[in-house]
């Protein structure tokens, strides 16, 4: 069966994954359901533009930190959302990193349930 990858499920699921780590993690505070999905918009965007930017400048430090560098590519990504949504706060790096694992997480395991509940 063919599964449903609209960009509004997705959103949908960004926006929940944002809302539930922030629910998880005292370091990140995010005001509402609607800076969420404002957030997870964001996220996006800087995920498509601005990462590809960042991952090609630190190839070099990347490769010499086995991969380890990406996390905190991950974190100038959440820390550069976080200075562009009003009502996203991100306590300090560390919040930004776990962060940013928290809501691939739950970003995967939602899209994992969910296309075992359509077979």
């Amino acid at each position: 069966m063919k599964e449903n990858n609209s960009l509004i499920t997705k959103l949908i699921i960004s926006s929940l994954s944002v809302f539930v780590a922030d629910w998880l993690l005292p370091g990140v505070h995010i005001d509402s359901f609607i800076t969420a999905i404002g957030a997870a918009i964001v996220l996006g965007i800087l995920n498509a533009t601005l990462k590809p930017i960042l991952l090609i400048v630190t190839i070099p430090l990347t490769l010499v930190t086995f991969g380890l560098f990406l996390f905190f590519i991950n974190a100038i990504v959440i820390g550069v959302a976080d200075a562009l949504i009003e009502g996203l706060y991100v306590r300090s790096a560390w919040s930004a990193i776990m962060f940013s694992l928290l809501i691939s997480v739950i970003s995967s395991f939602m899209y994992k349930s969910g296309s075992k509940e359509r077979r």
